[in-house]
């Protein structure tokens, strides 16, 4: 079974929700990213999303876009970060050998690297799914078909503009969770949230019996606190990554804590009601 499912059905039979941080494979170096992972999810983390540094971010704001920047200054390849997962799995035990780990990727890359090497290389190194952007779901079930095989899931994103027939259709074709975004725009800490997510959400929940995990924009305790009731997962981005430009005036360990510290304050709202 993948860890996804796993997840998913362990969480809803405690009525509890997931944590789900984002981080840039490579920034500031894999070596503080091999760190981070297991650090986060001691820190409360339910599920690890891995960004796949990408030239040309498609709905990336500019934290991760210059997250993404430094990363490939640095020469990270993705042969580089799926060894360091290989490696991270293969030593990992307890809570962080069970975490799923999903990687945020364009399908330039995928297409680059060849689709099933890379669906075969990232189920090799303990990869659990896939977010691929900007892959219309047009030309999804392919992909679906093929992830499936290397038992990885797809996942795929539900925006506010997403129109009600094209929102199923996604949903028919998704895999592990549905990835609804927040807000219409790009990733990026916010303030507020619009007054119809909550509707939004229970009209898709409805139609789908897929777990389903908000993104984009949430970035402080309050913000878990406020959209567990409604979500089944929260996706925290930019707020992490915003943490790594300091890499340059801290320590290895005092990052990683720093960033440890954040998540678990985000977790500590995580099953709370207003």
């Amino acid at each position: 079974m993948n860890r996804i499912d796993t997840l998913f059905a362990h969480l809803k039979s405690e009525g509890r929700k997931a944590l789900m941080p984002f981080v840039t494979a490579g920034d500031p170096d894999l070596a503080t990213t091999a760190a981070l992972i297991p650090e986060l999810v001691h820190r409360g983390a339910s599920l690890i999303e891995v960004g796949i540094p990408y030239s040309d971010p498609i709905a990336d704001g500019p934290v991760i876009a210059a997250s993404y920047a430094r990363a490939l200054r640095k020469g990270i390849k993705l042969s580089q970060i799926f060894a360091m997962l290989k490696t991270l799995r293969a030593e990992a035990s307890g809570a962080v050998a069970l975490t799923p780990l999903v990687t945020m990727v364009s399908y330039s890359i995928v297409h680059r690297h060849g689709v099933e090497r890379y669906l075969v290389d990232a189920a090799e190194a303990g990869v659990d799914g896939l977010i691929v952007p900007d892959l219309p779901v047009e030309e999804a079930a392919g992909l679906v078909k093929l992830a499936t095989v290397a038992n990885l899931k797809l996942i795929q994103l539900v925006t506010p503009t997403t129109p009600p027939e094209r929102a199923l259709q996604i949903a028919r074709t998704t895999t592990g969770f549905l990835y609804y975004v927040s807000v219409a725009g790009i990733t990026g800490e916010r303030k507020a949230f619009p007054p119809e997510l909550a509707a939004n959400v229970a009209w898709l929940r409805e139609r789908t019996e897929l777990p389903i995990c908000i993104g984009f924009g949430v970035s402080t305790p309050e913000h878990v606190k406020l959209l567990s009731p409604v979500a089944d997962g929260l996706i925290v981005g930019s707020a992490i990554v915003r943490r790594l430009e300091s890499s340059d005036t801290k320590s290895r360990s005092e990052l990683v804590n720093e960033i440890g510290t954040f998540v678990e304050e985000l977790a500590g709202g995580l099953n709370q009601r207003s």
